[in-house]
């Protein structure tokens, strides 16, 4: 489909309020999405590489982890008796989700076979362990990652002939059985692998839903599989509907995961329909909750080095090309290009000729002007969107582990609450925040 900014504006910026935030590591000028992670979901800054821990622990040292530990703001809303849930388009285990149940020194540690022998003889869990472990009353965690819940080589529901969808534990655990193992006999638990199942629950007759669609993180959205694979939307939708059934309220993580992916590939086509998904999900959630009791807040963990110009007219395709040619190389340019990153080519000693190749490709990389297999991410500060109550404390510049403070004050949850009102007869002080992080926000200037 053509793009242009005659397109419709986005939901997100349509929102009351607005502000920035800075987005660094303790470490690190440009972030990494672990550390990004911890700081907007548990309220510290951290390490690049390092989730729920503070920045005593360095990265993939286990022995540094005991004692620095952070919790989120969704273990603030669960321990408040608000229902939580996680819906991502990246593996359930994967950095930003993980910032909100795990506590590791490595943001890869995905199961116990992606651990080096030492963090596991000094006694620390896998993050897929600790999804399990940490927190096991989330109502609703939905996502890709289903490998790192199986004993190595066990053959994969859905790609029974891919070695590399088998299962990946080496304990032999299957964490899925775990899971339902630690569900209340009196409730209904469903673990679900596909679109249909998803689809065909009855949400009033759910109370805790686990949804793992792929092995690993789950299809583009140009690229899924209508069968198999909801859409964010859809994951999003049922979500709601199982949370909002608790009085006292509810907390949602809903990562577009996919986005910060396609422009690591250097997809923009990608990476830009993944967050028109986002922006359709966030609309979904805004038409089922209330401006009246529901905090949304929709923003980034970063950047990337990606860039829009060329002066390009009113309707040219954003996917099209500069309306010249370089005063330098006498070559055409794509309108987005790339700081860096696998798009780097050179044909004969010179810059790729764009014209000679599909640029409109759902695949194109787009030419870079770093050479790297996988482009990085940005530096900058990014901006935060919010509607509902309290939306008005997040204006300005902030730091980035401001945000879930803002949340939990909007909420009464964590450990705030002087300026909280009694408690009411259903015993809740304030309805829970709707949390929506987009995982790239510099996209949306393009809409």
């Amino acid at each position: 489909m053509p793009w242009s900014f005659r397109s419709s504006t986005p939901t997100w910026l349509r929102m009351s309020s607005c502000s920035w935030e800075m987005t660094y590591n303790t470490n690190a000028q440009v972030p990494d999405s672990a550390g990004t992670a911890t700081a907007y979901l548990c309220g510290v800054k951290a390490n690049e590489g390092t989730v729920g821990v503070s920045a005593a622990t360095e990265r993939s040292r286990c022995n540094t982890t005991q004692g620095n530990e952070v919790t989120s703001i969704l273990r603030w809303a669960k321990d408040a008796g608000k229902s939580v849930g996680i819906v991502t388009t990246t593996r359930v285990n994967h950095a930003t989700p993980s910032a909100a149940y795990a506590h590791s020194a490595d943001r890869d540690w995905y199961s116990d076979n992606e651990m080096p022998p030492e963090a596991l003889s000094q006694g620390c869990k896998d993050i897929a362990y600790q999804l399990m472990h940490n927190i096991r009353d989330i109502e609703v965690i939905m996502g890709g990652g289903r490998k790192y819940m199986y004993p190595k080589n066990k053959t994969d529901v859905e790609y029974e002939t891919d070695e590399k969808a088998r299962g990946t534990r080496l304990d032999g655990l299957d964490l899925v059985d775990i899971w339902k193992s630690f569900k209340p006999r009196h409730k209904h638990s469903h673990f679900i692998w596909n679109r249909t199942e998803l689809l065909a629950l009855d949400p009033y007759n759910v109370d805790y839903l686990l949804g793992l669609f792929e092995p690993g993180d789950m299809q583009y959205e140009l690229n899924r599989n209508n069968v198999t694979d909801p859409s964010l939307s859809e994951m999003v939708t049922v979500a709601i509907q199982i949370l909002q059934k608790n009085p006292r309220g509810f907390f949602l993580l809903v990562e577009g995961g996919r986005i910060d992916h396609g422009h690591h590939e250097g997809k923009a086509k990608q990476a830009l329909h993944e967050a028109v998904e986002m922006d359709q999900a966030i609309g979904q959630a805004g038409s089922m909750t209330s401006l009246e009791d529901t905090l949304t807040v929709v923003t980034a963990d970063h950047s990337h080095v990606f860039t829009f110009g060329g002066y390009t007219p009113r309707g040219n395709s954003i996917f099209g090309l500069a309306p010249m040619l370089s005063d330098t190389d006498k070559k055409p340019f794509t309108a987005i290009l790339y700081g860096n990153g696998p798009g780097y080519k050179v044909v004969g000693g010179e810059r790729e000729n764009v014209s000679m190749v599909d640029y409109a490709h759902n695949n194109y990389q787009a030419q870079s002007a770093v050479p790297l297999r996988h482009e990085t991410h940005g530096g900058e500060d990014v901006a935060v969107f919010s509607k509902g109550p309290m939306a008005h404390l997040l204006h300005g510049v902030h730091e980035q582990n401001y945000i879930p403070h803002v949340m939990a004050y909007a909420a009464c949850i964590g450990a705030n609450l002087d300026h909280c009102a009694p408690a009411s007869s259903a015993g809740s002080l304030a309805a829970g925040p709707l949390l929506l992080p987009l995982a790239l926000f510099s996209l949306s200037v393009l809409f």
